[in-house]
């Protein structure tokens, strides 16, 4: 585990776009921490690092967006509201999981084990300063 100290959604810009050039086809970021901590501005920023030039959103109501603009495709995630891991085998979840993207999952937490051991995890806290985050990285 690593623990890194953000300071300003200008750091968040930076990490995410070092990270993104690290991952690969089948990489699963799983994000989880409070919320308003900033799991959506992290993979806006995942993907801008992967070149996806489609506005992101939060698919907290689709359960996924998918976007195919960058060097890989990017499968976002958001499980808040997933009542059961039943929903998630009906978007058929395996296929992103282990395709030919990378996937980003918010609240992975939530359905904790269906993530791949080999996931990147990312737990967001709150800082002391207003705008600073600690991430607590498991990769």
């Amino acid at each position: 585990m690593k623990e890194l100290i953000i300071k300003n959604e200008q750091e968040t810009r930076l990490f995410a776009l070092d990270l993104a050039k690290k991952l690969e086809k089948g990489s699963l970021v799983a994000l989880s921490g409070d919320l308003g901590t900033g799991k959506t501005a992290l993979t806006k920023y995942i993907a801008e690092g992967l070149g996806v030039t489609e506005t992101v959103t939060s698919p907290t109501f689709t359960i996924i967006q998918e976007y195919r603009s960058g060097r890989l495709p990017l499968y976002h995630f958001d499980v808040y509201r997933v009542n059961d891991e039943e929903e998630l085998f009906e978007i058929g979840y395996e296929e992103y999981f282990y395709g030919d993207g990378v996937c980003v999952v918010e609240w992975a937490d939530l359905i904790d084990e269906l993530i791949p051991e080999d996931a990147l995890r990312i737990h967001i806290e709150y800082g002391k300063a207003p705008e600073e985050r600690i991430y607590t990285c498991s990769f």
